[in-house]
């Protein structure tokens, strides 16, 4: 399968909350520089990060890393993949969104959204990890996932997506899941993906995997062992500069 994948990083300059956020130094290299070397240690295919941003693009050639450039008025990372994978001309049947600003995300989790795929039913796969902290649970900056499992393991390690929401879900007793966003696609699925319209749900949440579900496309979860640090804000990218400062 690894033969047939292609690793997609969209990166832009206009975060809300963290501008030039790929660029931020973290450890003496720019952060998408750290992504861009998970990614490539995941050792499942090629690697491009998918930007708009000339700087962008001179911090990863620098990095070693390639890049596609694409259009700067795409309302959504799937819109900016979609138009790299055309441009890059890869004839990859998967294609795998690892978003920018993962900096600690670990390479077997990259390659742990490949499995369900082995699954010929499965359109798209996603990540989610165990929610272990209280305050998480609550917390509307913290998506969740609600699936059933597949497979009869009381701890399963995949689940059948039902609904992503903000909302503390499913209620009652038992684990909550902390959706992580990286995405694997079959080709096709991207493809019918990106020329839906936005949907109820999606613009009620937005979340945009919501978009898949209510056209029912089929979303399995892979669940992994941590949650990687997601850099949004100021105190963000403190944070993942002092973790990749003691490895």
């Amino acid at each position: 399968m690894a033969d047939d994948v292609l690793i997609l990083i969209p990166a832009r300059m206009a975060s809300t909350r963290l501008p030039g956020k790929p660029l931020a130094d973290i450890a003496g290299r720019p952060m998408i520089a750290h992504v861009l070397d998970r990614a490539t240690a995941a050792g499942i295919g090629p690697v491009f990060v998918a930007t708009d941003s000339e700087e962008i693009a001179a911090a990863v050639a620098a990095a070693g890393g390639k890049v596609v450039m694409t259009r700067a008025d795409h309302v959504s990372g799937s819109d900016r993949i979609f138009e790299a994978m055309e441009l890059v001309g890869a004839d990859a049947d998967i294609i795998v969104n690892v978003q920018g600003d993962l900096p600690t995300i670990e390479p077997a989790d990259i390659r742990a959204a490949l499995v369900p795929l082995r699954d010929p039913a499965v359109d798209i796969v996603t990540l989610a990890a165990e929610i272990r902290r209280a305050q998480e649970r609550t917390s509307p900056n913290v998506v969740k996932v609600v699936g059933t499992p597949v497979g009869s393991s009381v701890t399963p390690s995949r689940l059948r997506a039902l609904y992503f929401t903000r909302a503390t879900a499913p209620h009652g007793e038992g684990p909550l899941y902390h959706h992580i966003g990286v995405y694997a696609y079959r080709r096709t699925a991207l493809e019918r993906f990106v020329r839906l319209p936005p949907s109820p749900l999606e613009r009620r949440e937005k979340l945009e995997q919501l978009r898949a579900l209510e056209a029912g496309m089929r979303i399995d979860v892979a669940i992994v062992a941590s949650v990687p640090l997601g850099v949004d804000t100021p105190d963000d990218l403190e944070m993942a500069r002092a973790i990749l400062a003691r490895r």
